[in-house]
């Protein structure tokens, strides 16, 4: 297992960072030298490669293990990896014999959706009052009312989108009859089929006990964090070919939502984590770094089979809670600026783990970005995948076009990646608050212009510091981010994105 002391860790293009590294394990950043890099960030790296003494220990102390021999086989880095809980945001894991539930993280399935509508910027530019007013409504103030009877909670959880799709009715205001279509061949993964939905009976019978519809409290919520449903526009279009066959144009307006499971991931990642500490070998210390792995063998398959359902269950959720933000976005957009269309280019995941045999790959905070070949038979085969890369709130987005790069085991990073720790973010200045607001609008549920609010300094200093938080000088530059990807043959901008508000929890 061991080798040289002095041995280089990670790469970043053509340059060596050269750090303690007692694992033969190949370590990539994919980011130039215009993308700073954490330091604490880099400490977790070396952190998480204990995982392989970890893996070896817990095979030698399992009698008759029975399964292939775990290894943690390489990390890859994307432009935007920083520091989380134990393992770095933006990090991808390859693992043979082993699952890390760890890897994946506690908001399972968070992605990325975009859409396309059929109106242009000089259409809604003009209508941002009333549709900020609208939207807050519809956000926080009960204008929402998604009604779900209980079998279509049950088909979202156990079958996703598709599933839910096929149980009939769909009275929800945004919806179009090409959304069965999409949820199909647009989305990276439409559906995680689970044997059962148990684990979250207690949401499927939230509706009282009846068969009807009910209207949902949970569905077709942001969350918190870095979490936004935004309105944009095709500011620039880098590859003509591409957005024409993707429906862009340039001044089209475009739907951007980032969501996930919410207390469903919580909850699935808990139950992994408890019953790896119920039945971790007695006699065997627990690795310093806290990721507990689950061997594929005999042994662990009841408990795995347990995860897996509840995993499942809560990535189908993130996927239909994403659909149900965008509808919301949509049914604003018709209010306010007439009947307009709306048609989904793609919807990606960034917290999720892909098994093939014996091989997982594992992404916290990093997006597939697959080629030619990982697309074929699908409307993406001669373009590849599309990669949906958020910039900080008020910022450019971009999309891009995967290259199925193996370097970094067809990944990309799923945003800018923070430059300041979010406890750190409270000491920015009010002055560079107050400016960005006077530029950018973001809707949240405290409507900061109304004069009542504005009096109450504790609601408004509470509502100041979260904003901070998620403000533009607390994330990287996506510049220098995109331009990482595109010199790294990941992937290659299709359109830049620039916002016209941003919807925060």
């Amino acid at each position: 297992m061991r080798t040289r002391q002095d041995r280089r860790l990670l790469r970043r293009d053509e340059q060596w960072l050269t750090l303690p590294n007692p694992y033969d394990i190949p370590v990539d950043i994919c980011a130039d030298e215009r993308v700073p890099l954490e330091p604490a960030a880099v400490d977790e790296v070396l952190s998480v490669l204990e995982t392989a003494d970890t893996l070896h220990r817990l095979a030698e102390a399992v009698p008759g293990h029975d399964g292939p021999l775990p290894r943690l086989v390489r990390l890859v880095l994307t432009p935007d990896f920083h520091k989380g809980a134990g393992i770095p945001i933006g990090t991808v894991i390859e693992t043979e014999g082993a699952l890390l539930p760890q890897a994946v993280g506690n908001d399972v399935n968070c992605g990325m959706r975009l859409e396309v509508t059929s109106l242009t910027v000089e259409q809604v530019r003009p209508r941002l009052d009333a549709l900020e007013r609208r939207l807050r409504h519809l956000f926080f103030e009960g204008g929402r009312r998604i009604a779900l009877t209980p079998a279509q909670r049950e088909a979202l959880l156990r079958d996703g989108l598709p599933g839910l799709m096929l149980t009939g009715d769909a009275p929800w205001q945004g919806h179009q009859p090409t959304d069965t279509e999409d949820c199909l061949d647009r989305m990276h993964a439409p559906a995680h089929p689970t044997g059962t939905a148990e684990a979250f009976a207690d949401w499927i019978t939230s509706a009282g006990g009846t068969e009807a519809a009910s209207h949902d409290s949970l569905i077709g919520s942001i969350g918190g964090g870095n979490h936004f449903a935004e309105l944009q526009y095709v500011a620039r279009v880098h590859d003509p070919a591409a957005a024409y066959a993707w429906g862009l144009t340039a001044g089209a307006v475009v739907l951007m939502v980032h969501s996930g499971s919410l207390a469903l991931g919580h909850q699935a990642n808990a139950t992994a984590l408890d019953r790896l500490r119920q039945t971790w070998p007695p006699g065997l210390s627990r690795p310093r770094n806290q990721i507990l792995p689950f061997l594929l063998n005999e042994r662990t398959a009841a408990a795995r089979r347990r995860y897996l359902d509840a995993f499942g269950n809560a990535a189908n959720f993130a996927s239909g809670n994403r659909f149900f933000l965008a509808l919301t976005m949509r049914a604003g957009l018709a209010a306010e600026c007439g009947q307009t269309t709306a048609r989904l280019v793609y919807d990606a995941p960034h917290n999720l783990f892909w098994q093939e045999e014996d091989r997982v790959i594992h992404r916290k905070g990093a997006t597939p970005a697959g080629g030619h070949e990982q697309m074929s038979g699908g409307p993406y085969a001669i373009w590849g995948e599309p990669v949906i890369v958020p910039g900080s709130m008020g910022a450019s987005s971009y999309l891009l076009r995967g290259h199925g790069n193996a370097r970094t085991l067809a990944s990309a990073c799923h945003g800018a990646g923070r430059r300041v720790p979010r406890g750190a973010t409270a000491r920015a200045g009010d002055r560079d608050l107050d400016a960005f607001l006077r530029e950018f609008r973001v809707v949240t549920p405290l409507d900061h212009r109304d004069p009542t609010v504005a009096r109450r300094a504790d609601v408004m200093t509470a509502w100041r510091r979260d904003l901070k938080q998620e403000a533009p000088w607390a994330y990287k530059d996506i510049g220098p981010v995109v331009s990482s990807l595109q010199a790294g043959g990941v992937a290659d901008p299709v359109a830049e994105l620039r916002p016209l508000l941003t919807v925060k929890g």
